[in-house]
């Protein structure tokens, strides 16, 4: 059962640990918490942690799965979820054990400074995020109550755009280019490039680029696209789009950093609380909440076992934790790295051999072993993790022509990737950018390594003929 706790308790160690995190070098913001039961911390989970959240039906679809799974033991509950805003909140489980609740509370400190350190959280505006997150619900349920509009539009419109969301630049911190630096870059693209010998070459013609092309250069905020450029939208409807663009790209630097994020929780809260001078009874079952929180999962990946791994590793190898090179190094790459570069730079064939690394395929019924991390197959191994992690698993969609055809049909390109679109899901998606956009929807991409379209138009899907 663990040691008992009340409130004074937790408060007398949190000042302890938030002394030794300091004294450690982490940089956090003002730390929240919330003490919250099994009911509470399922909203809390189905609604992204946020407090405050608009009204949706696929909210309370996911409270329903997560307390169907939870009381049928189908899954547990997670120890804290922690927010990325300033001040920091993070929600702890009243049920926890004295020992959990520090393990997790040292744990959140480790969220906290990589929330406010790393580089893709720096434009997430973390002092407006509660704020931000209530007033779109406050707009989405007037919207609701507006008698002239009602729940059933909105969620047409909030259904199509959930579908779409993720549709949208993934490389926040690369600056996007003004209308005016588009047609900047489009101008000098289209100049002949220098050709040292153009005395004695024919010169080459110089095409005037379209300047009236919309857009100008292949967009991916597909939404935020839609929400500008479709003239038969109503502002509500605009405004819907823009709520769920923002939410969205809100928490792209957590999926691109989920395995970096919870190893570096990981790593601080073992090393916080082995330096606390803990009671042998709260050591020793730390130790074992420790090694379940980082424990290998057979047949998929535990970004906190391959995190926490990583970082101990990438300190080991830059001289340990009492080396100024070893504090520098993580410290640098806690701040600088996503999970794609992340794994690039550190996940070495030493440390994949060292945690039995391997990948698997399907053969008929059973799932077979088809490589492991050797001498030969490491490298390959390594590649298919980098596809499947962070923005990866979401494909590249782009639009390049919002009136192709000069008739307003909308043109898109799937950047492939070797990965084929799965028709069921492309047919939806299609479903709902033709819902939005109002006119034919064409999408370019390539099947079985042949180019492909496919059409959306009042007259359904189909896959047009090359």
């Amino acid at each position: 059962m663990g040691r008992a706790w009340t409130t004074p308790d937790l408060e007398q160690w949190d000042e302890r640990i938030r002394a030794k995190a300091q004294e450690l070098g982490l940089s956090c913001f003002p730390q929240e918490f919330e003490v919250c039961d099994q009911e509470h911390m399922l909203g809390y989970m189905a609604y992204h942690g946020m407090p405050a959240q608009y009204p949706h039906w696929s909210f309370g679809k996911a409270y329903e799965k997560l307390k169907t799974l939870y009381q049928y033991g189908l899954s547990g509950l997670p120890y804290e979820m922690v927010i990325n805003a300033n001040p920091s909140l993070a929600y702890l489980m009243r049920d926890n054990s004295l020992c959990l609740q520090l393990l997790t509370i040292a744990h959140v400190y480790g969220h906290n400074d990589f929330f406010r350190n790393n580089y893709m959280f720096r434009d997430t505006r973390p002092e407006l995020t509660i704020g931000l997150f209530k007033l779109h619900a406050d707009r989405i349920r007037g919207y609701i109550e507006d008698p002239s509009i009602g729940l059933a539009k909105v969620e047409e419109i909030l259904d199509a755009a959930h579908a779409l969301s993720l549709q949208c630049r993934r490389h926040t911190v690369i600056r996007k280019l003004t209308p005016a630096e588009q047609r900047e870059h489009v101008l000098e693209a289209a100049q002949p490039p220098m050709d040292p010998y153009e005395r004695i070459h024919k010169p080459k013609e110089y095409k005037e680029p379209d300047l009236s092309k919309i857009p100008l250069e292949p967009e991916e905020d597909i939404l935020l696209f839609i929400a500008d450029n479709n003239p038969y939208l109503t502002e509500w409807q605009r405004d819907l789009l823009r709520i769920v663009h923002t939410q969205a790209r809100y928490f792209i630097p957590q999926i691109e950093t989920k395995i970096m994020n919870e190893g570096w929780a990981s790593f601080w809260h073992y090393r916080i609380m082995n330096s606390l001078d803990l009671p042998e009874d709260l050591h020793l079952e730390f130790l074992v909440h420790h090694n379940n929180v980082v424990r290998p999962h057979v047949g998929n990946i535990n970004p906190y076992y391959l995190g926490f791994m990583i970082w101990q590793d990438l300190e080991k190898r830059n001289g340990g934790a009492s080396s100024p090179s070893g504090h520098a190094a993580i410290y640098e790459a806690r701040e600088s790295e996503r999970d794609v570069s992340f794994l690039r730079r550190f996940l070495t064939r030493e440390l994949m051999e060292e945690m039995h690394m391997f990948e698997y395929k399907r053969d008929q019924q059973q799932l077979v072993v088809s490589r492991v991390a050797n001498e030969e197959d490491w490298e390959t191994i390594k590649q298919t993790l980098l596809r499947n992690v962070g923005m990866n698993t979401v494909p590249v969609i782009r639009i390049v022509d919002a009136d192709f055809r000069h008739n307003r049909s909308l043109r898109l390109q799937h950047e492939h990737d070797g990965r084929d679109l799965e028709t069921e899901y492309l047919e939806r998606t299609m479903k709902y950018l033709f819902q939005l956009w109002g006119r034919p929807v064409l999408l370019e991409t390539r099947v079985k390594n042949e180019p492909v379209t496919f059409s959306r138009t009042e007259n359904g899907f189909e896959r047009i003929k090359q």
